[in-house]
C-alpha cells in the first residue's frame, strides 16, 4: 500500500511538470508576430505617380498563401480599385486594377499567410498625379488575433508535442526491448493515449487555423473558411498527419496486445509512418521559411525524433520497466537504452545548435528578443536535464540500477518534470517571430523614398530619391502646372552637394522618359543632409529652379 502511495505521488509529481509547462505555454501565448515581412511594393508605398498603375505588387521577405476577400485596393473616392482576384507566385502578390482610376491617392489593405502558416497583415498608399486624404477603409486588415484562439493555439501544440513523445518512444521501446512476461495493458493505453493527443491536437490545430488567419472567434467559423484551411499547404499536411496517425494506430493492434502478430513488414511499415509524421511539424513551422529550409525540415524532424524516443522511453521506463522489470531483465535492458538514451542526446544537440543558429541569425537576436531569450531558457533547462541524464548513465554503467532501480526512478523522476517545461517553452517557440524576421522588417524599414513637392506659381516639382542611402540611388522627377496637369519640359538638370563636408554640387545625368518625366542615377558617397538642385526649362526662354534637402543615411 505504502507502494502505491509513492508510485502515485511520483507520477502526481510528473503530471505538476506538464501542467507548469502549460501554464508557461500560456503565460507566454502573446499575439504571434508576423512571420513574413512586406519587403517592397510597386507603386512603393507613399509614392506619387503620374499616371494610374494597371496592377499593384508586393513583395514579402518569404513564400504566402492568400485569404479569399482579405485584399483590396481603395480609390480616392472610397470605391474599390481593383478587380478580379489577386494572385500570389512564391513570395510575390499581383492584384489587377480597374483602368482610369483617378488622381489622389489609393489605399492597398492586405492579410496574407506567410509560409509558416502565421497571418500578416498591412497597408500601404500610392498616389496618382498628387497626394490627397487617403480613402477610409470600413475595416483595416491588421494581425489581431481572438484571446481564445490565442490562447489554445500553443495548448494545441503543446499536447501533439506530448502525444508524439507519449508513441514513438514507447513504441520502440515495447517493439525492441520489451520483456515477453510483462503485460502490454499499460504501455497500450500509454500508446492509445499518444495517438489521442496527436490526432486530437491535429484536428484542434485545424479548427483554429480558421479563426487565426481570419482574425475572428472561436466559433465564427463557417464551413467554407475550413474548406479554405483544408485546400491551403497547412490543411494538407495536417491531413497527412492525420491519415498516418489512424493508420499507424491499425498497424499498432497487434504490438499492444502481445499477440505475436505483428510482422518485420509491419513494423518497417511504422517505421516510414514515424518519419512522414515527424515531418508534418516542421512543414507547418518555421523550418518552411528559413534561408536554407530542406535543412531546417530535417534538422527540426531530427529534433523532435531524438526528443521522442528519448523522453518516450523515460517515460516507458519510469512507469512500467523499472517497477515491474526483474534485476535479469533490468541487466539486459538498461545497457541497451543508455545507449540509445545517449544517441537521442547527441542529436538532440547537434539539431537544436544548427536550427537556433539559422534562426537567431545573430549575438543581438539571440540576446535582445524575446525568441532568442526563450532559447537560452530552454538551453538552460537542457543543461539541467543532461546533466541529470549523464548520472543516470553513470548509475546504468555501473549496474547501481539493476540492484536498487529506485534510485534510477527518481532521477528519470527529476528528468521528466524538467523536460515537461522543456516542452511548453517549445510549443511557445513556434508562435514566436524568429530575430531574422524582425532583421527583414527593419531592412525593409530602413530602405525608403524620400518623396517631396516643390513648388512656386509657374510649375509643380514632384522628387523621389530611392533608396536615399549612401550608395547608388535613383531619381525621378515629375513636373506639373499648378492645377496639377503635366508640364512638358524641354530640357532637365539637376545637382547634388554635401556643403557639411564640403562636398562640392555633382551633377547628376537626367534622361527623358516623357514630357514630363526625368529620371536619373546618382552614386552619393557621404551620410548627411544633401542639397539637390533643380532646373526645368519649359520653352527657349522660360524656366524654373528649385532647391531641396534631403537626409540620406
Amino acid at each position: 500500500m505504502a507502494v502505491m502511495t509513492v508510485y502515485r505521488r511520483r507520477r502526481a509529481t510528473v503530471l505538476l511538470g506538464m501542467l507548469i509547462g502549460m501554464i508557461g505555454v500560456l503565460l507566454s501565448a502573446v499575439p504571434a508576430s508576423a512571420h513574413a515581412a512586406l519587403v517592397s511594393s510597386d507603386p512603393n508605398n507613399g509614392v506619387i505617380v503620374p499616371d494610374a498603375p494597371n496592377k499593384v505588387t508586393l513583395t514579402f521577405s518569404e513564400s504566402i498563401q492568400l485569404i479569399s476577400g482579405k485584399i483590396r485596393v481603395l480609390a480616392p473616392d472610397g470605391s474599390r480599385a481593383d478587380q478580379g482576384d489577386p494572385t500570389a507566385d512564391g513570395s510575390q502578390v499581383t492584384i489587377p486594377l480597374r483602368s482610369g482610376g483617378g488622381r489622389g491617392t489609393y489605399l492597398v489593405t492586405f492579410r496574407v499567410i506567410s509560409a509558416d502558416s502565421h497571418p500578416v497583415a498591412g497597408t500601404i498608399t500610392y498616389s496618382v498625379g498628387a497626394a490627397s486624404t487617403p480613402p477610409a477603409a470600413d475595416e483595416i486588415e491588421d494581425v489581431k488575433v481572438d484571446p481564445v484562439v490565442r490562447a489554445l493555439i500553443p495548448i494545441g501544440k503543446y499536447l501533439g508535442y506530448a502525444g508524439l513523445v507519449l508513441l514513438v518512444g514507447p513504441v520502440l521501446v515495447l517493439a525492441l526491448l520489451w520483456p515477453q512476461r510483462l503485460a502490454r495493458r499499460g504501455p497500450g493505453r500509454l500508446i492509445w493515449t499518444g495517438i489521442g493527443l496527436v490526432a486530437g491536437s491535429t484536428v484542434l490545430g485545424i479548427w483554429l487555423q480558421a479563426p487565426y488567419t481570419l482574425g475572428t472567434t472561436l466559433f465564427d467559423v463557417r464551413v467554407g473558411d475550413l474548406r479554405d484551411v483544408l485546400g491551403s499547404t497547412f490543411g494538407a499536411v495536417m491531413l497527412v498527419r492525420l491519415a498516418v496517425v489512424i493508420a499507424a494506430g491499425f498497424l499498432l493492434r497487434p504490438l499492444l496486445v502481445g499477440s505475436g502478430g505483428e510482422s518485420k513488414l509491419d513494423l518497417a511499415l511504422l517505421g516510414v509512418l514515424g518519419v512522414a509524421a515527424l515531418a508534418t511539424w516542421p512543414l507547418t513551422g518555421h523550418p518552411t521559411a528559413s534561408p536554407v529550409p530542406g535543412v531546417s525540415v530535417v534538422l527540426d524532424a531530427l529534433h523532435l525524433a531524438s526528443m521522442s524516443v528519448w523522453l518516450g522511453g523515460l517515460v516507458m521506463l519510469f512507469a512500467f520497466l523499472l517497477p515491474q522489470a526483474n534485476a535479469r531483465e533490468l541487466g539486459a535492458i538498461l545497457p541497451i537504452w543508455s545507449r540509445w538514451a545517449f544517441t537521442a542526446v547527441g542529436a538532440l544537440i547537434f539539431a537544436g545548435t544548427v536550427q537556433a543558429l539559422i534562426e537567431v541569425s545573430s549575438l543581438n537576436g539571440l540576446v535582445n528578443s524575446t525568441y532568442g531569450r526563450l532559447i537560452l531558457t530552454k538551453v538552460a533547462l537542457a543543461a539541467i536535464v543532461i546533466a541529470v541524464a549523464a548520472y543516470s548513465r553513470r548509475l546504468v554503467n555501473h549496474k547501481i540500477a539493476e540492484e536498487s532501480p529506485r534510485g534510477l526512478r527518481r532521477v528519470l523522476l527529476a528528468e521528466l518534470g524538467i523536460t515537461a517545461v522543456v516542452l511548453g517553452v517549445t510549443a511557445a517557440l513556434v508562435q514566436i517571430a524568429p530575430p531574422r524576421t524582425a532583421e527583414a522588417v527593419q531592412t525593409t524599414e530602413t530602405s525608403t523614398t524620400v518623396t517631396q513637392t516643390l513648388t512656386d506659381k509657374n510649375m509643380s516639382l514632384q522628387v523621389d530619391i530611392y533608396p536615399a542611402a549612401v550608395g547608388n540611388n535613383s531619381m525621378h522627377l515629375y513636373a506639373y502646372t499648378p492645377d496639377n496637369k503635366p508640364l512638358p519640359v524641354v530640357e532637365w538638370k539637376a545637382t547634388a552637394a554635401l556643403p557639411a563636408k564640403g562636398i562640392e554640387p555633382i551633377e547628376i545625368p537626367l534622361l527623358r522618359i516623357t514630357d514630363f518625366h526625368a529620371i536619373g542615377d546618382i552614386a552619393l558617397p557621404q551620410a548627411g543632409e544633401w542639397t539637390f538642385k533643380f532646373t526645368a526649362r519649359t520653352t527657349d526662354i522660360d524656366q524654373t529652379s528649385f532647391t531641396m534637402t534631403a537626409k540620406i543615411s
